[in-house]
């Protein structure tokens, strides 16, 4: 697909940019040459290789699920965040009414 200059200006239209008539050529180039290196990466064969994360191999690192601070537990941990609240009620943070 070739970009010409009425595509050039409905792109900038709907990026919200705004073009002179004199940036149109060199865009109207760079999405080309953009383009032209989209077809050359579809030319490669990639249906035998299999899908990856990441180009290195690599295992998630887990660690133990403990109560890293034991004063905390129960209900001390909510006691302790709502005391930082501004507004808690019934043990929950309680924030203004934005929908109707």
């Amino acid at each position: 697909m070739a970009v010409d200059e009425k595509i050039v200006k409905r792109i900038a239209h709907l990026a919200r940019m705004q073009l002179d008539d004199t940036d149109v050529a060199p865009m109207m180039h760079e999405l080309n040459g953009i383009l032209g290196w989209i077809e050359q990466l579809e030319e490669v064969e990639t249906g035998t290789i299999p899908a990856m994360t990441s180009v290195v191999s690599q295992k998630l690192k887990w660690r133990a699920d403990v109560v890293n601070q034991p004063e905390l537990t129960g209900g001390a941990r909510q006691a302790a965040v709502l005391a930082n609240a501004a507004d808690a009620q019934f043990g929950f943070f309680s924030v203004p009414k934005v929908i109707e």
